[in-house]
């Protein structure tokens, strides 16, 4: 039933980017009907859900209208492990073309699959990301997410090669060849992380590259990891570039779930394809729009493991303002922390992104920094690492104190946490080319 309904909605009446301009009271019919379609498929070939819907006293018949989505269960990430490799999938494997997992770093990891069908809709969804950041024909792109079983790498090539773009599959690592391959081949845009960008940005400058003067980049799509407003205009202001948020997890579809526009005023979520929702973590009970909470997701065409009212634990709003670029998919704010995120240092609730803010506030050019949390004496202990640049150490020396304490301050003024700051000498903070390791907890350690 859900391929019928794919085939007869996917592209019939609205190709590719038009979508996003697809009139609301069709969009919202598109919805309805692929969720009772993804209601029923999960009802009759996924054990899990169909427990958890009986025990509610549901079926799937009851799915009427979009607020009815409320009546299904929850699913997490546990569940994905619990079930670990196969046990939410809908179709058997013979139907199953792409395997795709997490690395399993904090526990089994997390595999997902796509039918054939899927995988199509993966690459409209990335060209229609790409579309909204600019991108297009013409472009000579470098892709700098990971290949492999991570989605980040294939999923943007496939939807990067679908729109005619030239692509550069560098994958992470070998920072001073990713430079020079984006000087001789006349890289236009890239694809990575926030945080490695910012490293490219440091490794250019140390091969005497300038962004802006020698090479031909001109905007970069950036994902894969919380990131801030500081985050980006310290991106932009250095490399030239326009930076674009985009939104995506692997247990949904990997990117491809949200984009930014031209417009930078939130990301418009894909939403014939995924149906979102906003609860109180606390509870679970919806908030209304503008008001922060959790992201809900419920795949709506997503045949090979289909998910249902999805918990991402990134904390994010609706926008109730239209966009000024006339797409009539709703946007989400952009994601600069999760729930899972937050750590209790002294009772008090921190997220990394706050020190992000704090420090991009008080000083522009200090992106790389490292939280460490210890316990002295039973009492819990904050120290934030801060790397100064060569020019700082060498021009700046008897201004480091009072640079300490600007930082302490700043930090103290948006957690309520007085703070140990340390500079360090550049390059001493790890990069990755990856996400970022911003917390280091050793609170536990020796016990």
């Amino acid at each position: 039933m859900i391929r019928n309904l794919w085939n007869d909605l996917n592209g019939t009446f609205f190709p590719e980017s038009a979508l996003d301009y697809m009139p609301v009271d069709r969009l919202r019919e598109v919805q309805l009907q692929r969720l009772k379609a993804v209601t029923a498929l999960v009802y009759d070939h996924v054990p899990l859900i169909r427990e958890r819907m009986t025990a509610k006293g549901v079926q799937a018949a009851d799915v009427r209208r979009l607020e009815d989505v409320r009546l299904l269960p929850f699913t997490s990430k546990l569940d994905l492990r619990d079930t670990y490799p196969y046990g939410l999938f809908a179709v058997p494997m013979s139907e199953v073309v792409r395997l795709h997992a997490s690395s399993g770093t904090t526990g089994k990891p997390i595999v997902v699959g796509y039918t054939t069908e899927d995988m199509e809709v993966w690459r409209q969804v990335i060209m229609r990301t790409l579309y909204a950041a600019g991108y297009g024909r013409g472009d000579v792109v470098q892709n700098m997410f990971g290949y492999g079983l991570f989605t980040g790498g294939l999923g943007l090539h496939g939807g990067l090669e679908a729109m005619g773009a030239t692509v550069i599959p560098m994958s992470g690592g070998h920072s001073e060849r990713q430079i020079l391959v984006m000087k001789d081949f006349g890289v236009t845009a890239v694809c990575c992380t926030p945080s490695y960008f910012v490293h490219l940005l440091e490794v250019a400058g140390r091969l005497g590259v300038d962004f802006k003067r020698d090479l031909k980049v001109r905007r970069g799509v950036f994902g894969a990891e919380p990131w801030t407003e500081q985050m980006r205009q310290y991106i932009e202001i250095t490399s030239g570039i326009k930076a674009y948020d985009i939104y995506g997890l692997s247990e949904i579809v990997g990117p491809g779930v949200a984009s930014e526009c031209l417009c930078q005023s939130g990301l418009h979520v894909f939403e014939d394809h995924f149906l979102i929702e906003i609860v109180d973590p606390a509870n679970l009970a919806p908030v209304p729009d503008g008001v922060e909470g959790e992201l809900v997701i419920t795949t709506l065409s997503k045949q090979a493991i289909p998910l249902i009212r999805y918990r991402t634990r990134d904390l994010t709003a609706i926008e109730t303002r239209p966009c000024a670029c006339g797409r009539t998919l709703r946007r989400i704010r952009r994601i600069s922390r999760r729930s899972d995120d937050m750590f209790i240092i002294r009772g008090v609730n921190v997220y990394p992104s706050q020190i992000e803010t704090a420090l991009l506030k008080t000083e522009a050019n200090l992106p790389h920094y490292q939280i460490v949390l210890t316990r002295r004496s039973g009492l819990d202990q904050m120290e934030v690492r801060v790397e100064v640049t060569g020019e700082m150490l060498r021009d700046r020396l008897s201004e480091m104190e009072d640079l300490q304490q600007r930082l302490a301050h700043s930090i103290e003024q948006i957690t309520g946490l007085h703070t140990e700051v340390t500079l360090v000498q550049p390059g001493t903070i790890p990069r990755s080319e990856g996400k970022a390791q911003r917390l280091l907890d050793k609170r536990n350690e020796g016990k």
